[in-house]
């Protein structure tokens, strides 16, 4: 366990099954985003989940946006549980909740600009509806990112010709950290990127969420994936179970070096 503060970070740093979290409560990443400069640097804050953590443990680029995220927060309840029976403290900041906590925040600028990046534009009208933004821009990021370089260049430079303090990279994961990542390491964009999934279709009702007692309980997956089984079946069948066998892994190796 490393608590160590680092430069240009908010909060002490925690490492539990191959992820470097920073370990914050959601009040504290929402003050930590509303206290950041809307002129500073380009930042990026990554909500890894179970299916993340273990695309995570591959390492090489699959790794890197999280390595260098300037926030990195744990989305899994099951991953907090996991890391209560090591005895760390690891607590859980869904994504989902922590976009809509900064976009009802009072001290949330709403004429500040802020730019949306995937969705369609009936998406864009009912985010600018339910916040009532009123300097907000989407950008309609082509499918596809990852395979074609001319779509993620093009998505790249409508983020740099586009300043906001929010940027909203809504395109699904790992197309949106690995643009997260670009732009950070370009270094041209100022503000903070969030990589926020389809956070925006929860906050305007386009999906349903799962009731609190489910999230609380860690069963989120389970509604999720009764709810949108085709869609869901792999991350919550195949990619996330796979969390397990890093937790025992981990196990194994600290007791070879008791």
């Amino acid at each position: 366990m490393d608590e160590r503060r680092l430069p240009d970070t908010p909060a002490p740093r925690l490492r539990f099954l191959g992820v470097t979290y920073h370990r914050l409560t959601p009040r504290e990443a929402l003050d930590a985003l509303l206290a950041r400069p809307a002129d500073a640097p380009f930042a990026t804050l990554v909500t890894p989940n179970a299916a993340h953590v273990a695309r995570i443990a591959e390492g090489g680029a699959q790794a890197e946006p999280y390595v260098n995220a300037w926030l990195c927060l744990n989305d899994s309840r099951v991953v907090e549980l996991l890391a209560k029976t090591r005895g760390l403290d690891l607590p859980s900041v869904p994504g989902s909740d922590l976009v809509a906590n900064l976009l009802s925040d009072p001290r949330f600028d709403r004429a500040a600009p802020l730019l949306l990046v995937g969705g369609d534009a009936e998406l864009f009208r009912a985010l600018v509806a339910k916040v009532g933004l009123t300097a907000a821009d989407h950008y309609e990021a082509p499918m596809g990112l990852l395979t074609n370089r001319d779509a993620f260049e093009a998505t790249i430079s409508a983020v740099e010709t586009h300043p906001a303090r929010f940027t909203l990279l809504a395109v699904g994961s790992p197309q949106q950290e690995k643009l997260a990542e670009e732009l950070r390491r370009r270094g041209v964009a100022r503000g903070v990127g969030l990589c926020i999934g389809a956070s925006v279709e929860f906050l305007v009702g386009r999906r349903p969420r799962a009731p609190r007692w489910m999230s609380r309980a860690g069963l989120e997956w389970l509604f999720r994936l009764s709810t949108e089984p085709r869609r869901m079946w792999r991350r919550y069948v195949i990619e996330s179970p796979r969390i397990l066998l890093l937790y025992v892994r981990d196990l194994g190796r600290r007791g070879d070096a008791a």
